[in-house]
C-alpha cells in the first residue's frame, strides 16, 4: 500500500491491556511532529458531569480527588486543541469505550457538544487540520431527539452512531486499532484491580464491562458502514472490509489499519513501519528507542494519571522483538494459572470475561495487518 496523503489527527483506539502505550511510546519519541495525547476520554467517561460509567458513581470524594469532576467531552477536546500551540499533529490513543455507553445501551450526542441550529447537518461543517480539531459542529441532520428516558443524555441520537461524539467531529480523525488477545489482557487488566496494585490504580473491582471489546467492534462497524474507514485493509492485499466499496458520500476515507498486539511483539520495526506507511508518518527504526532523558521524563509526565497501569511501559527503555514468540497454552493451562495466582472464584470470572470477548476478538482480527 502506497503511503497515505492524511494528514488528519490520528486517533488511536483500542481496549484496556493491549500494550497499547508501549506503542504509544513509540510515538511520543516524535515529538517535534506529533502531539501525543494519553488517554485523555476517561476523564469524561468516568469522573465528569456526563460520565458514562459507574464505577465512581457514587463515590463522590474519588471524583473530586480525580481533578476532572468538571470534564467534559467538549472541555477535553478544546484542551487538545489549545495545548497543541505548534500546530503538530494530533496523536490520540485511548480506550473506544470512553465514547461509548457501557452494556450495550443506546448513545445519544453528549451535551457539551450538542452546538446545532434544527435542520443543520453535517453536510457544510470545516473539517480539521493536522493540528487542529473543530468542535463547533452540529449532529447530523437527521438525528432524533431521545424521547424515552433520556439515557444517557437528554438530547438527540444519531442513527447508528454508537458513541456520544457527533458524526462531524468523528470525521476530523484519521482512525486506526489495536487488540489483543482477551486471554492477555483480561488478566493483565484484572491484577490491576485487586490486592495489592488496586491502592495504586484506585480500581478496587473488576467489572467485566470495561474489557472494551465490544465497544471496539461498535466504533470499528459503525466507521466502515459510515464510509470513514475501508474498503481496503492495509497490510492485506486485494481485500476490503464488505462493504463493496460503499462510501456513504465520503471523500476523504482512508484504510482500515489495525494491529494485534502479539504482530507488534514478535516483529515491531516492520508493524510500525507498515502502520507509519498508511498513517502518512515518516519511520525511522530510532522510533522504538527512547532510552533517554528527556523521553523518559516526558513519558512519566504524561502517564501519571492513571498510575499502577503503565509501569512497564515507562520503565522501558526500547520496543524491540521477543526473543521467542509466545506460546499457545490451552484453556485449562490458562485456567490453572490463574487459580494458583488469583483465587478459583476469581479465576472463574477471569474466564467467563474471557469467553465473553473471545467472538469480538477475533472478528476485529481479521482486519489485522499481515506481514509479508
Amino acid at each position: 500500500m502506497a503511503t497515505t496523503n492524511s494528514k488528519k489527527p490520528i486517533f488511536v483506539a483500542t481496549h484496556p491491556r493491549a500494550c497499547s502505550t508501549a506503542f504509544e511510546r513509540v510515538f511520543m519519541t516524535c515529538r517535534d511532529t506529533l502531539q501525543c495525547v494519553h488517554e485523555p476520554f476517561g476523564d469524561a467517561w468516568y469522573f465528569g458531569p456526563e460520565r458514562l460509567h459507574d464505577r465512581y458513581e457514587k463515590d463522590e470524594k474519588a471524583r473530586e480527588e480525580s481533578g476532572y469532576a468538571n470534564s467534559t467531552y467538549k472541555t477535553i477536546f478544546d484542551s487538545i486543541e489549545q495545548e497543541n500551540t505548534q500546530g503538530k499533529r494530533i496523536f490520540i490513543k485511548d480506550m473506544a469505550q470512553y465514547w461509548i455507553p457501557p452494556n450495550g445501551l443506546p448513545a445519544s450526542i453528549a451535551p457539551s457538544l450538542v452546538s446545532y441550529k434544527r435542520g443543520v447537518g453535517t453536510e457544510n461543517v470545516s473539517t480539521s487540520g493536522a493540528g487542529h480539531l473543530n468542535t463547533d459542529v452540529s449532529p447530523a441532520s437527521n438525528a432524533r431527539e431521545v424521547q424515552d428516558n433520556g439515557y444517557p443524555y437528554d438530547t438527540v441520537a444519531e442513527p447508528g452512531n454508537p458513541t456520544v461524539i457527533p458524526d462531524a467531529l468523528l470525521r476530523q480523525f484519521h482512525f486506526t486499532f489495536l487488540i489483543r488477545h482477551p486471554r492477555s489482557s483480561i488478566p493483565s487488566y484484572y491484577r490491576c484491580t485487586v490486592p495489592p496494585l488496586d491502592d495504586v490504580t484506585g480500581f478496587h473491582k473488576f467489572n467485566p464491562n470495561e474489557a472494551g471489546y465490544v465497544e471496539l467492534r461498535a466504533l470499528l462497524d459503525y466507521l466502515r458502514n459510515s464510509g470513514q474507514v475501508g474498503p481496503h485493509i492495509t497490510g492485506q492485499a486485494d481485500q476490503s472490509n464488505g462493504t463493496n466499496g460503499a462510501t456513504s458520500g465520503a471523500t476523504d476515507k482512508v484504510d482500515i489499519t489495525l494491529i494485534d498486539a502479539d504482530d507488534l511483539l514478535d516483529s515491531p520495526y516492520a508493524m510500525i513501519e507498515e502502520y507509519c506507511k498508511a498513517v502518512g508518518i515518516p519511520f525511522t527504526p530510532d522510533m522504538l528507542n527512547w532510552d533517554n532523558d528527556v523521553d523518559q521524563e516526558n513519558a512519566k509526565a504524561a502517564f501519571e494519571k492513571w498510575p499502577g497501569f503503565h509501569d512497564d511501559a515507562i520503565e522501558s527503555t526500547e520496543l524491540r522483538p521477543r526473543k521467542v514468540k509466545k506460546a499457545h497454552k490451552s484453556d485449562e493451562e490458562l485456567y490453572k494459572e490463574w487459580v494458583k495466582k488469583f483465587g478459583q472464584e476469581q479465576a472463574d470470572e477471569i474466564m467467563g470475561t474471557v469467553k465473553e470477548n473471545e467472538e469480538h476478538y477475533e472478528y476485529l482480527k481479521k482486519f489485522a495487518i499481515k506481514l509479508a
